[in-house]
């Protein structure tokens, strides 16, 4: 910093501004002062200016190895907020979600100096655990966290999946079978909560719950009975990979999406739009996501203390053409 405060003809304090973007700096001495850093090649160290500042500019993010469309878009929709607010993204991926390993991580980004800690944790045991980090590390859980103890951030899937089953219900379907996720999910019990209330409310038969694993192949699997029974006139799934599964079996079986049978998905993958058919959906805003959560955290960073609540994002009901009013038959 004396070197280019040198090359500038500026002071060290001076410089020193330029980096934190103060407004005490006209537009020609930080033009100046910039040129003389790209002259130089410097980099400021941001370890130094951490312990300078007693700021980071870094939030952690605990995430674990998934394929999956919602937690891989929740981490990019994070990484775009922080980017925005000038915030680096220490993201921490685990092999699989477990308690020993989240509470291990939080203490490792604590160790780097994180400003906060993001948690992608949508599984209930792991989200419970949330309640055990230090009451003084900032923490939002994302896309499903314990019910108090830790601020969570989280599209309504339980609103989502009874506006899926309502859809197909006001098409004229008598009731609506549906394809759940892993039962240790938060929000596949959430969208359960909602297909069944839905149903519930509408006075609609209650079918038995068929659960999968959110892949199409367990859509696939678990759909071969439905699809020969002619009284299965429609089928909600909890994602749009196990309704792939679903319209493919449906295929095989002779049966017509929508002529016969109706098929609504969750999630709104970014390939749902070229399904065969189109498939209906529901879209969850991943970017409000992130931002939301990131703000979230970032009000903790700075009121030093953590809020219990909970910010829902609300889900969009998306129409395609693999829903239609029921057949009549004559």
């Amino acid at each position: 910093m004396a070197d280019v405060a040198k090359l500038a003809g500026v002071s060290h304090q001076t410089v020193s501004r330029v980096l934190n973007e103060s407004e005490r700096v006209s537009s020609e001495t930080r033009e100046r002062v910039l040129a003389a850093m790209t002259k130089l090649n410097y980099r400021p160290n941001p370890t130094a200016r951490a312990l300078a500042s007693g700021r980071s500019k870094t939030v952690g993010v605990i995430t674990f190895e998934t394929p999956l469309y919602g937690p891989a878009s929740a981490l990019f929709g994070i990484e775009r907020a922080a980017h925005d607010a000038g915030f680096f993204v220490s993201v921490a991926t685990l092999p699989s979600l477990d308690v020993p390993s989240l509470l291990s991580t939080a203490d490792s980004l604590r160790r780097r100096n994180v400003e906060g800690i993001l948690v992608i944790a949508p599984q209930r045991e792991v989200a419970h655990a949330l309640t055990q980090l230090q009451q003084d590390l900032p923490v939002v859980a994302v896309e499903a966290g314990p019910p108090e103890g830790v601020p969570v951030v989280a599209v309504d899937q339980f609103d989502g999946a009874a506006r899926a089953t309502q859809h197909l219900l006001d098409l004229g379907h008598q009731t609506v079978w549906h394809i759940a996720g892993p039962g240790d999910w938060l929000e596949a019990l959430d969208r359960v909560d909602g297909w069944r209330q839905s149903l519930e409310s509408a006075g609609a038969p209650l079918p038995k719950l068929i659960v999968g694993d959110w892949s199409a192949r367990s859509g696939y699997e678990l759909s071969a009975d439905l699809v020969r029974d002619p009284q299965v006139t429609a089928i909600f799934a909890a994602n749009d990979a196990l309704a792939l599964g679903v319209l493919r079996r449906i295929h095989e079986a002779g049966r017509d999406v929508p002529g016969s049978i109706s098929v609504v998905g969750f999630d709104d993958v970014p390939d749902a739009a070229y399904y065969t058919p189109p498939l209906t959906t529901i879209r969850q805003d991943f970017i409000t996501l992130g931002r939301s959560s990131f703000g979230l955290l970032l009000d903790e960073i700075e009121s030093g203390g953590r809020a219990a609540v909970h910010v829902t994002i609300p889900a969009q009901l998306i129409v395609r053409a693999s829903t239609a009013r029921v057949a009549v038959s004559h």
